[in-house]
């Protein structure tokens, strides 16, 4: 078969195929008379392979570690490959937790709207700029906004934006407000 017919059957990009090619993951096919490639079923297979490893969100080099293990009946490789996929749940996990963290802090966020924004000024707005000074904020009660500092390092400095802030046209002086926006 054609690329084209082998990445309509497994749903990958044909660059991705050339790429896979390109690192060793997939073999190169033989070539017919005018030149095309022409894949085999063991290349269905094997980029099949590959692609439900990537969407188990595999790096290539453990597709790679795992497709030189297929064959083998060796106990040490399979340990390999028990912990490799281990180590994979474990990064998945560190995701997860990670995730339900920050769903926690934008419903916080979320929290601080009344939906009264005919009388009050927007909460989640006033949040966000109380973060970007560096204050407590609803989603960062301690004040901590997702930076690890260090023993020395100043909480200013770390949350300091990159380019320095256009002066406020209304509110505090000094502080973000809606009208600095821009």
């Amino acid at each position: 078969m054609r690329i084209g017919e082998l990445s309509k059957a497994t749903g990958v990009d044909i660059e991705t195929i050339r790429f896979y090619e390109k690192s060793g993951l997939l073999p190169p096919p033989a070539r017919s008379d005018n030149g095309y490639r022409d894949y085999a079923h063991a290349h269905l297979e094997r980029l099949a392979f590959i692609r439900h490893c990537r969407a188990l969100d595999m790096s290539l080099a453990d597709v790679a570690l795992l497709l030189d293990s297929l064959a083998s009946r060796d106990p040490a490789t399979l340990v390999q490959v028990d912990k490799l996929v281990d180590a994979q749940l474990g990064k998945v996990r560190a995701r997860l937790q990670s995730m339900r963290a920050l769903e926690a802090q934008l419903v916080a966020l979320q929290a601080r709207c009344d939906a009264d924004h005919d009388h009050h000024a927007c909460g989640i707005l006033e949040e966000l700029v109380s973060a970007a000074h560096g204050e407590a904020c609803a989603c960062h009660p301690d004040g901590d906004h997702g930076h690890s500092h260090g023993a020395t390092a100043s909480h200013d400095a770390d949350c300091a934006p990159a380019t320095p802030a256009r002066p406020a046209k209304a509110g505090k002086p000094g502080k973000l407000s809606a009208a600095s926006r821009g």
